[in-house]
């Protein structure tokens, strides 16, 4: 499901109208989006870090942070592709865990972009 905030920017997997339903309004979601930025930006290179030097177990552990968090704010397709990840990281040590990440991590940073630009938005705007 695409949304589309109030400036006509389509988001891919920022899900407002979930988000907004989970949380119970504007305000609180305004509130916790701070916290999920500051997740993904520490996370996310983190994430690529460790699997780059082969420290899946690492990996895996902030994979399922993320994970637990997601469902709240994002696209159900995006949860299922971390979802998948996060599961390989705990059943696998191999490469194919850092080849999963890469196609996935595009799709965070994506997803940071669009947190930041919904809340460099007016809250009433929201």
């Amino acid at each position: 499901m695409l949304s589309t905030p109030p400036d006509g920017n389509t988001l891919k997997y920022l899900d407002i109208p979930r988000a907004l339903a989970m949380v119970g309004g504007v305000q609180a979601l305004r509130g916790m989006l701070p916290m999920l930025q500051e997740l993904l930006e520490r996370d996310v290179p983190q994430i690529a870090y460790l699997l780059g030097i082969n420290e899946v177990q690492g990996a895996s552990l902030l994979l399922h942070a993320l994970k637990g968090c997601m469902p709240i704010f994002c696209s159900p397709a995006l949860c299922e592709n971390l979802a998948r990840v996060e599961h390989l990281s705990r059943s696998s040590d191999g490469p194919e865990v850092g080849q999963a990440y890469a196609l996935l991590m595009p799709e965070l940073q994506t997803l940071q972009r669009e947190i930041a630009g919904y809340l460099a938005l007016s809250p009433d705007a929201s």
